[in-house]
C-alpha cells in the first residue's frame, strides 16, 4: 500500500512542478526568505488536529518539534544549493544522495534493512532518477570528465584553483542538504513508529512554524524576508495557485504517510518514479507547444532520458513484482 501511496505523491509532484513554472518567479534570492513563507504555510496544518486531535508529553513533544526544525534547517541549506546554480546540477546531486543516507541512517538508528532484490531495485531507481534528471548529456566524455575532477579536487600537491570553488560550494551545500533531508526523514520514521501519524506530523508542522517566527527576530534575516515580499510576483490565477500549494502540501503529507508504513530509503529513492512522469508530462506539453517549458529534449539529451525512464521502470518492476 505504501509503495503506490508513494508512487502516487510523486505523481503529484510532478504536477506541482509543472504549474509552478507557468506560475511562480523563477528565482528566490534569499535561501532565509524561502524557509521562511515555506515554513509559515505549515500553521494551517494545526487545522487537522480539530478533526484528530492528539496531545503529546513533552517527550514526544521535544521530538516533534525538533523534527519540524530540522526540516525548517534543511530548507535553507537545499535553496542556497538551487541558488548557487541550476536546479539540473542540484536535483541529481541531493536526489541521488537522500536515498543513500537515509539508508545509511536507518540502518544505523532504527535497524532498517533491504533484500537484495530490493537494494538492486534500489540502486537501479537511484541511477535511473540521476539519468532522468541531468539536463546535459556531455559527461560520458572523457576529457571533459578529467578536467571537471581536476578541477573540483584540484592539484595533488597544489590548490583549487579559484574556477572551481563555486562548484565546490555547490557540491558541500547539496551533500549539507542531502544529510538534513535524509536526517529529517529517518526522525520522522522514528516519531511515527511511536506516535500517532496525523498528531506526529501535524505537532512537527507546528516546529517549523515556530522556526519562522524565530527568524524574524534576527535583524538581518526579517530585512531580507520583507525585501522579498516586496518583489514578489502575485500569481495571476490566485485560485488556481492555491489548488496547487493545497497539492503540494497534499503530496508532502502522503509521502510522510508512506515513510510511516515503509522504508525511508526506499521511499526517498522512489523519487526517480518523479522524475520519470516529470520527463513523461514535459514531453507530452513540448510536443504541442514546444516553447511552454523552454526544455531541452534533441539530440542525446532524449536518448539518456529515456533510458533512465528504462531504469526507473525496472525499478519500480523489482519492488512491485
Amino acid at each position: 500500500m505504501w509503495l503506490f501511496i508513494t508512487i502516487g505523491a510523486y505523481f503529484i509532484n510532478a504536477g506541482v512542478y509543472v504549474a509552478d513554472k507557468f506560475l511562480l518567479s523563477k528565482k528566490i534570492h534569499s535561501s532565509i526568505a524561502y524557509a521562511f513563507y515555506v515554513g509559515v504555510w505549515s500553521v494551517f496544518n494545526a487545522g487537522l488536529l480539530l478533526f484528530w486531535p492528539w496531545t503529546p508529553n513533552l517527550r514526544e513533544l521535544t521530538l516533534d518539534l525538533l523534527a519540524g526544525f530540522l526540516f525548517l534547517v534543511t530548507l535553507v541549506f537545499w535553496y542556497k544549493a538551487l541558488h548557487q546554480s541550476e536546479a539540473s546540477r542540484v536535483v541529481p546531486i541531493v536526489g541521488a544522495l537522500v536515498p543513500i543516507f537515509s539508508f545509511i541512517f536507518s540502518f544505523v538508528f532504527l535497524g532498517e534493512t533491504l533484500s537484495k532484490t530490493q537494494l538492486l531495485a534500489f540502486i537501479v531507481l537511484i541511477c535511473g532518477g540521476v539519468l532522468i534528471s541531468i539536463k546535459q548529456t556531455k559527461v560520458y566524455l572523457y576529457q571533459k570528465f578529467i578536467t571537471r575532477v581536476r578541477e573540483v579536487a584540484g592539484d595533488i600537491f597544489g590548490e583549487v584553483p579559484s574556477s572551481a570553488q563555486p562548484t565546490s560550494r555547490l557540491i558541500v551545500n547539496s551533500v549539507v542538504a542531502a544529510v538534513f533531508f535524509a536526517s529529517y526523514y529517518v526522525l520522522m520514521k522514528y516519531i511515527y513508529t511511536y506516535q500517532p501519524f496525523i498528531g506526529s506530523f501535524v505537532w512537527s508542522r507546528l516546529g517549523s512554524f515556530i522556526g519562522v517566527l524565530l527568524m524574524l527576530f534576527v535583524p538581518d534575516w526579517r530585512r531580507l524576508i520583507v525585501e522579498q515580499q516586496k518583489g514578489a510576483k502575485t500569481p495571476k490565477n490566485l485560485l488556481f495557485f492555491l489548488a496547487v500549494r493545497l497539492l503540494a502540501a497534499g503530496a508532502f503529507i502522503m509521502i510522510n504517510y508512506a515513510i510511516s508504513l515503509g522504508s525511508v530509503a526506499i521511499v526517498n529513492a522512489l523519487q526517480g518514479a518523479q522524475y520519470l512522469f516529470l520527463f513523461v508530462i514535459i514531453l507530452l506539453i513540448s510536443a504541442k507547444f514546444p516553447k511552454m517549458l523552454n526544455e531541452q529534449l534533441g539530440g542525446g539529451v532524449f536518448l539518456q532520458k529515456l533510458i533512465g525512464t528504462v531504469m526507473v521502470c525496472l525499478g519500480l518492476y523489482l519492488f512491485i513484482a
